[in-house]
């Protein structure tokens, strides 16, 4: 399907899969204040398809700053660098937690760290918050 309407059975999949958690900042949706959105990985401009395999969670923060993006440049080596893919890549092998900050293991994940900005203040008083009340991760 290349269309970019999602079923709401394919939608139910999608958050049910997650465990109601954003699969880049894992944030649950319970202690967001807006409602989660199902991102496309690879933007339908970009080739995407409206399918399970290309669908991820998303928590409006995260998915504001990806847009439509799926790769961006290295600040250091000035290569191409593909985001976090949720659905062919582990957490844990791209990211840890310092505290409350997000911490990076690869470039894929220094790459996502960037440019989803997972560590603004805000975004890491949000999860401080939530691990004192052991709400996150």
């Amino acid at each position: 399907m290349t269309s970019n309407s999602i079923s709401t059975e394919l939608r139910k999949l999608v958050i049910n899969r997650a465990s109601g958690r954003c699969e880049y900042c894992l944030i649950h949706q319970d202690y967001s204040i807006y409602t989660h959105e199902v991102d496309h990985i690879i933007a339908i401009k970009h080739g995407g398809e409206t399918s399970s395999e290309n669908l991820a969670l998303s928590c409006l923060s995260c998915n504001r700053h990806k847009g439509s993006d799926f790769a961006t440049i290295d600040y250091i080596t000035k290569e191409i660098v593909k985001l976090f893919n949720p659905r062919c890549q582990i957490w844990d092998e791209h990211f840890y937690f310092e505290g409350a900050k997000i911490e990076v293991k690869t470039q894929i994940g220094q790459a996502t760290v960037r440019l989803l900005q997972l560590n603004l203040p805000n975004r890491v008083l949000q999860r401080q918050v939530l691990m004192n009340q052991q709400k996150y991760p």
